[in-house]
């Protein structure tokens, strides 16, 4: 299924054709403050399922810890995506930037252990208090 997406300022465009997978809510601190927000809902996508269809020159990197990259636009500062050195051949991406409707939902709450202190987590998904893979999360 084909998904497109883009950024607050419409300066990033993308496709992703191909499946979303490992589906969570992350609520950890560095997912809470790159989105500004208690969590994250973030898929897998395959790198080679990707395609930046307008502004490639927007997209700048920070390297939020060793080998992890977040992409994000450098105009509007929405985040497009992380990619790994340990693992290229995969993405993680946040659905907040999709255009289109994925038809997934989250399949579980990670790092509940250091989650918003405000924030209550109020449905029935799985938490789990630090990271697993999606086929842990029930």
């Amino acid at each position: 299924m084909k998904q497109t997406g883009s950024c607050l300022c419409g300066g990033i465009k993308y496709e992703i054709n191909g499946p979303l997978t490992d589906i969570v809510n992350c609520h950890c601190s560095m997912c809470r403050k790159l989105h500004a927000s208690a969590f994250r809902t973030r898929a897998k996508v395959k790198s080679s399922n990707w395609h930046t269809v307008e502004g490639q020159a927007l997209i700048k990197f920070y390297e939020s810890s060793p080998g992890e990259h977040k992409a994000f636009c450098s105009n509007c500062g929405s985040s497009i995506y992380t990619k790994f050195d340990a693992n290229p051949e995969t993405y993680g991406f946040p659905l907040g930037t999709l255009d289109s409707n994925p038809e997934v939902k989250a399949e579980c709450h990670i790092f509940v252990a250091s989650k918003a202190p405000w924030f209550e987590i109020t449905d029935d998904l799985p938490q789990h208090a630090e990271n697993v893979v999606s086929r842990e999360c029930s």
